[in-house]
């Protein structure tokens, strides 16, 4: 393994950035002042990927909620974020696209998993495209069926994954 994961920094907002830019549609990835304000809001359950040389190949981050669906206005609002919630939110799961296919997310979702085990939170959501559902049910994520979430005019579907 040649790189570590990591707590995210203020510093590393150009290498979220860019690699977000890179891993979804423009309609869906959060630019940069929406990153800004995730890791001044929550940098506890947000985490890096980082090479030696610190390039940043992948990352993982969202808010702690007490609902047991991602909505919306998550996705826009920081200040939605609540230390003391039950679930652990994933608005994002990044990797750099040479460095895919090599174990990079399992490790990131794994890492978020302990995270928000460590932290007492009764589970992890996230939303997903179709495609990814078998990907996510691999961590024992279960699928709550499509999502009211229209999040840049895709077709979700709620996942959750309860302690």
């Amino acid at each position: 393994m040649n790189y570590r994961i990591r707590t995210v920094k203020p510093e590393d907002l150009a290498g979220v950035t860019a690699l977000e830019a890179e891993c979804f549609p423009a309609a869906e990835a959060a630019g940069e002042e929406s990153l800004r304000e995730r890791i001044g809001a929550f940098p506890e359950s947000f985490f890096v990927a980082e090479e030696e040389n610190g390039r940043i190949i992948g990352m993982i981050n969202g808010a702690v909620t007490d609902q047991k669906t991602i909505s919306d206005d998550m996705f826009e609002d920081a200040g939605l974020h609540r230390l003391d919630g039950d679930y652990q939110s994933i608005f994002g799961l990044d990797v750099a696209p040479d460095r895919r296919r090599q174990g990079i997310a399992a490790e990131l979702m794994e890492h978020m998993i302990r995270s928000a085990r460590n932290a007492g939170r009764k589970g992890v959501i996230l939303t997903c495209k179709d495609r990814l559902i078998h990907y996510y049910e691999k961590f024992g994520y279960r699928n709550m069926g499509v999502s009211a979430s229209v999040h840049g005019g895709a077709v979700w579907y709620d996942m959750i994954l309860e302690f």
